[in-house]
Order: structure tokens, then C-alpha cells, then sequence
């Protein structure tokens, strides 16, 4: 071998063996991101996908109330049972009358006020806390406050309504009223809310468009209806479906104003599933329901996403 043999080999050994060596020890991109993502994988499994296979499991078995008392399969006689209640008809209709009463006028008036705040000043500034407070209060909180603005005779809406000299039904004993007490306090409580989603929006959107508007000549209306609304078709989006997750899971109010009363006129369903389950102890009916709701809720809420974003997410 030669001298110039015996260099280049020393050479190719100095310079490939650590670069070997580093190969080996350095770990793979993908399985630092599996490492990374294993927590929240874990969270997901134990928090969210194990309980709803649980529910879907529940609803085809029936497990009577009791010591001692096993499971047995019965397929679909659960969903059977409850799409043949008459209480879980009327809870349907009432939350169905609660969703449109809800979500309108919550997202309407949620875009009034963005577009009367979104412009940073202090006075903006205040205006928005002011109108954002009510979304803090938790919701048992909020109910037991109305429960005495809505005490017949003697609440401080009653007491108003007096100064004018009008009266007030009774707000939260009348079958064919309480529904809608429910309705306004919903209201108030999350429009506050929805807004801080549109002030978001709104600052997105580009301001060349706006001011192209501007210089061909049109008003504030049709700059709103041509430009804005356009561009804040997937905020909408979201928002509805958000008001929409809002209204099946929100039941705190119920509870403390009416217990789904008077004549089951502000039963919802999700009070509906609470006392099939923690009242009459059927988990099988209750799991059915709980199937059958967070089924219907997902196909309004997609359609509610294709609906107000049928551009992909994408301002027009």
C-alpha cells in the first residue's frame, strides 16, 4: 500500500465515523413528534374517545338499577324506547324552539356589537368589558340572579314594569313563558361572548377593500353587506357552531330556574338525559338519548360549517 493510500483511508475513517456515529444517536423526526403529541394522545383516549365509546356501549345494553344487576344486550330497543317517550319528544321541541331563540339572536346581536366596538379607543375599550362581563358570571350564577329579576309580583322586572303601569306574566310559572325567560337570560349571558370572535373577524378583514368600497362610491350599509358580511362567513361559521355546542350542553339554568318545569315546558334534552339517568336510573335510555342528540347536533353543526363556509374557510 502506499503512502497516499495509507492517507486517504485515515482521512475517510476521521471524516465518516462520527458522521455515523451522529446518525445513529440523533432520533428520528417522527418519533420525537409521536413522543411530543403522547400527553395529549393520552388525554384524548382517557377523557374523550374511551367515554364516548362507553356511551355508545351503554346505549345498546340494559343495565336495571340494583345490586347485582347485569348487563344485557338488547341492540336498538333503547333508541326504540326513547324516540317512542313522549318526554323526550317535548324535550326535542323545546330545545329545538331554545336553539332558534338562542343562537339568532345571540349571533345577531353579538355582531351589532363588534361593529360598534371593534375600532380601538377607550371608550371602545370600556364598552367592550362592559358588554363582555355577563360571559364571565357562571351560569348558576347568572340563573339565581334572574330568578329574583323574574319573581312574579315582587322581581325587579315586575318592579319596572310597575313604574310604567304594566305587569309582567309569571316569568318562570307559566308553561307558555318560562321557555323564553330561558331564552333571555341564554341571551344575555353569551352574546357577549360570540362578540369577542367577531371583533377578531373584523380585524381581519382587509382594510384596501374597504377603503376600494369607499372610493367607488358606496355607503356604510352596502360596504357592510358587500365587503364585511362576506368576509366574515367562516367566523360565522364558527360561532353558530359554537352557539349550537352551547345550547345542547347548557343545562345549569334549567336546573336552578324551573327543574324542566312548568308541564315539562323548559325540559331540554340534556336535563331530559340527566334525570333518565340520576332519576329514573336507566342508563341504557339515558345513553341512547345522549346518541341520538350529539348525532343530530353534529349533522347541524356541519351543516351549519357548509352552510356559512361553503368556500373552505375562505373570505369572498
Amino acid at each position: 500500500m502506499t503512502v497516499d493510500a495509507i492517507i486517504t483511508a485515515d482521512v475517510l475513517d476521521v471524516d465518516t465515523k462520527p458522521v455515523r456515529a451522529d446518525r445513529r444517536q440523533r432520533p428520528r423526526p417522527w418519533r420525537l413528534a409521536w413522543l411530543l403529541l403522547l400527553p395529549s394522545l393520552l388525554c384524548l383516549a382517557a377523557f374523550t374517545y374511551l367515554p364516548v365509546l362507553r356511551v355508545v356501549l351503554d346505549a345498546l345494553y340494559a343495565a336495571p338499577h340494583g345490586a347485582g344487576s347485569a348487563a344485557r344486550f338488547v341492540g336498538l330497543e333503547n333508541f326504540a324506547r326513547v324516540l317512542g317517550d313522549p318526554a323526550f319528544r317535548q324535550a326535542a321541541q323545546n330545545n329545538l324552539l331554545y336553539a332558534i331563540g338562542t343562537v339568532v339572536p345571540s349571533v345577531v346581536l353579538a355582531l351589532l356589537f363588534a361593529l360598534a366596538v371593534w375600532r380601538s379607543s377607550r371608550f371602545n375599550t370600556v364598552m367592550r368589558t362592559i358588554l363582555f362581563l355577563p360571559s364571565l358570571v357562571p351560569l348558576v350564577a347568572a340563573a339565581s340572579l334572574f330568578f329574583f329579576i323574574f319573581l312574579p309580583g315582587i322581581g325587579l322586572l315586575d318592579y319596572y314594569l310597575g313604574k310604567i303601569g304594566a305587569s309582567g306574566p309569571n316569568w318562570i310559572g307559566d308553561s307558555d313563558v318560562a321557555l323564553w325567560s330561558i331564552v333571555g337570560l341564554t341571551v344575555w349571558k353569551n352574546a357577549g361572548y360570540y362578540m369577542l370572535f367577531y371583533i377578531a373577524g373584523l380585524q381581519a378583514v382587509p382594510r384596501d377593500h374597504i377603503e376600494a368600497a369607499t372610493v367607488d362610491g358606496a355607503n356604510a350599509l352596502q360596504r357592510l353587506w358587500h365587503v364585511i358580511l362576506p368576509a366574515l362567513r367562516p367566523t360565522t361559521a364558527f360561532v353558530v357552531t359554537i352557539a349550537l355546542i352551547h345550547m345542547l350542553t347548557s343545562v345549569d339554568h334549567v336546573v336552578v330556574l324551573t327543574k324542566g318545569g312548568p308541564s315539562n315546558a323548559t325540559n331540554l334534552l340534556l336535563f331530559y338525559i340527566f334525570q333518565e339517568a340520576h332519576e329514573n336510573f336507566d342508563a341504557g335510555k339515558a345513553a341512547a338519548a345522549t346518541v341520538i342528540s350529539v348525532a343530530v347536533l353534529l349533522v347541524v353543526s356541519l351543516g351549519a360549517l357548509r352552510g356559512m363556509d361553503p368556500g373552505g374557510g375562505r373570505a369572498s
